[in-house]
């Protein structure tokens, strides 16, 4: 089994002090996402709609859930480097970050959620619309914030470096060529709506597993636990198995369980059947799992 991976140094931090500030770049991307959805409705066509859901559900898909945060964040599995590229390319244009700050705004707030207390901001106990506001217009601004220290496996790779310089920008060529296949109508819907509909919905998913309570299994001393939320492994790619993943963050697959449907890991089985990964992790020992409490069968 890999090593976990220990990014962040909480050393003399403190996850509850800080506030909540406007971040003005994301406020300006995503303001702009926004008022792009918003024209979108105007010049809406089958195609353009249709276009949008399956662009959405593949960068999701393989991009975010397998790319980023299974293979790159949480180390779960292994691939050729131009695979790796290829996964992380398609999860940049997610629109939400680049590969380094993905990795900073993932470990961060798993960092404080693992703690025995910290911010509302990443505990996600404010409303629902408080919660997506923070996310889309707002960075926790810390009094005393801990290191994040990437590995330089990717920020001294010169293609994860460009993606991190260009994020926004990777959208351009991507709306020329839609702009050339479909006009306006497919630049709105495959940019503008995919964009904000990728990272409010990314953010729904975290704010409604965190919500319900602990599930089945109970992170021994950490204040934020997880559940799952049945029902939804299609189209959250198998990212709404969060009590499982709280467990085992280890494990490339997420739906662990019979009946927890898990395309991200299904993606998965079929790069290592084609040769494409190796040295895919799962949950481990039980005999290493005194971190945890097991409280109930699955739903």
């Amino acid at each position: 089994m890999m090593e976990p991976v220990l990014r962040v140094d909480g050393a003399n931090a403190d996850p509850c002090a800080g506030r909540v500030r406007i971040d003005r770049a994301k406020t300006a991307w995503n303001g702009a996402m926004i008022m792009g959805s918003i024209a979108a409705l105007f010049v809406a066509t089958w195609q353009s709609v249709l276009l949008f859901l399956v662009l959405t559900y593949v960068t999701l898909l393989i991009g975010h859930s397998v790319g980023m945060h299974r293979m790159m964040i949480h180390r779960t599995f292994k691939t050729p480097k131009w695979v790796g590229w290829l996964l992380i390319y398609l999860g940049t244009i997610v629109g939400v970050s680049g590969p380094s700050g993905i990795i900073r705004i993932h470990d961060t707030r798993d960092w404080a959620q693992r703690e025995a207390q910290c911010h509302d901001f990443f505990a996600h106990r404010r409303s629902f619309l408080t919660d997506l506001c923070w996310n889309l217009f707002c960075r926790f601004e810390f009094a005393r914030p801990p290191r994040v220290h990437i590995e330089s496996a990717i920020t001294a790779d010169p293609f994860y470096r460009l993606l991190d310089r260009t994020w926004r920008w990777q959208q351009v060529p991507i709306a020329l060529l839609l702009y050339w296949a479909g006009g306006w109508a497919f630049v709105l819907w495959g940019i503008c709506v995919r964009v904000l509909v990728s990272t409010a919905g990314h953010w729904s998913v975290t704010y409604f597993c965190h919500n319900p309570g602990p599930g089945r299994w109970f992170v021994k001393d950490a204040g934020i636990q997880a559940s799952n939320l049945s029902g939804l492994g299609i189209v959250t790619y198998g990212e709404c198995w969060h009590n499982n993943h709280h467990a085992f963050p280890e494990s490339a697959r997420i739906g662990l369980e019979p009946g927890q449907m898990d395309p991200g890991w299904w993606v998965i089985k079929a790069l290592a059947q084609a040769g494409l990964a190796f040295d895919i992790q799962m949950p481990r020992d039980p005999a290493m799992r005194d971190d945890l409490i097991e409280r109930s069968a699955a739903p």
